[in-house]
């Protein structure tokens, strides 16, 4: 095992997950994702796309500590309390995506028997990514 792996065997021991933050690489926006909270609170994994760092994990935290106290989140539910001013929704991952996008969660339930939800947010005009305004 390296310090990389025992250093998020040790957050998730502590803090309930381990917090990734991918940066941007090319046209791909940034993204944040858990590891670990299925296993600590058997809720699902979360990734973030397209915040800056410091709200990402803020946003990915307070998920954590919100299913560490009991809260449940599903497919197609609104939340507020991420991003202020903003309700956001939750969106199931399909499974075709783990291996590109979660390679640390592969790596800790040894294969991809986990679920993750993405949390998903409008633009400060208030439209949603599937909205056929915001594509203007």
């Amino acid at each position: 095992m390296d310090s990389g792996e025992e250093k998020a065997l040790a957050d998730i021991a502590e803090y309930g997950c381990h917090v990734l933050h991918i940066i941007a690489e090319g046209d791909l926006p940034p993204f944040t994702y858990t590891v670990g909270i299925q296993r600590t609170s058997s809720a699902p994994e979360l990734v973030v796309i397209g915040l800056k760092q410091l709200i990402a994990h803020f946003v990915v935290n307070e998920y954590n500590r919100r299913v560490q106290a009991g809260e449940q989140f599903s497919h197609g539910q609104l939340a507020s309390g991420f991003i202020e001013g903003f309700d956001c929704q939750f969106r199931e991952v399909h499974l075709s995506h783990y291996r590109e996008y979660f390679g640390w969660d592969i790596w800790l339930y040894g294969g991809t028997e986990f679920r993750v939800l993405q949390l998903v947010y409008p633009t400060v005009d208030g439209i949603w990514p599937w909205d056929p305004s915001g594509s203007n």
